[in-house]
């Protein structure tokens, strides 16, 4: 396997904050939302990133055979609850409002795939977790921060590297895995791959 400008490896993601990280790694990389419906059957967050990770990069696989396929997705959870994107204002306060003062957890799973011409396939998938503690917040403080409409396309109802920092009191692990992309991670597992 091999990755160069004629065969870009393919992020299956359409989140802006990925393709952004992604560029990190510094090499050809073609993104291409993946369209299909999300799954869970898993219980716990760390598997339910994992499956969800596989089922992007699967769909797309199989049209891309030859290259390799990189599905992510990210979950924040508390006391083992998923919070995925708020459906609307009321969710994501309801969100924001369990989040402040307490410590919760941010789970990314990643899936490299690559089906060759031949149907042969390759897979690695893995998570990575990141604690974050927030601040305790007041409901005029949440209430104007869903007013900025920054959380209504996040895992949680927040963006770390938006205002939100503002209440963020600590994070143990990867801050780019609560962006969306543990972006070390991604680069040791592709070299271990050897595809870099």
């Amino acid at each position: 396997m091999f990755c160069d400008k004629d065969h870009p490896v393919i992020l299956a993601s359409a989140s802006p904050r990925r393709r952004e990280l992604i560029r990190l790694l510094d090499f050809p990389v073609q993104a291409e939302a993946a369209a299909g419906p999300e799954k869970i059957t898993a219980s716990s967050p760390w598997e339910a990133v994992e499956e969800l990770a596989e089922q992007k990069a699967r769909e797309l696989a199989d049209r891309y055979r030859g290259r390799t396929v990189i599905g992510a997705d990210t979950v924040v959870a508390w006391q083992g609850r998923i919070f995925g994107k708020p459906g609307d204002a009321k969710t994501a306060c309801a969100m924001l409002r369990l989040l402040q003062g307490q410590t919760h957890q941010v789970y990314t799973g990643v899936t490299l795939l690559s089906i060759s011409p031949s149907g042969e396939e390759k897979q690695r998938t893995f998570h990575e977790r990141t604690d974050v503690e927030v601040y305790p917040m007041t409901e005029e403080e949440i209430q104007a921060y869903v007013k900025t409409g920054e959380p209504m396309d996040k895992a949680g109802a927040y963006g770390i590297q938006g205002r939100f920092c503002l209440f963020v009191k600590a994070i143990r692990g990867d801050y780019l895995n609560v962006v969306g992309l543990p972006v070390a991670r991604l680069y040791h597992e592709l070299r271990e791959w050897e595809l870099l």
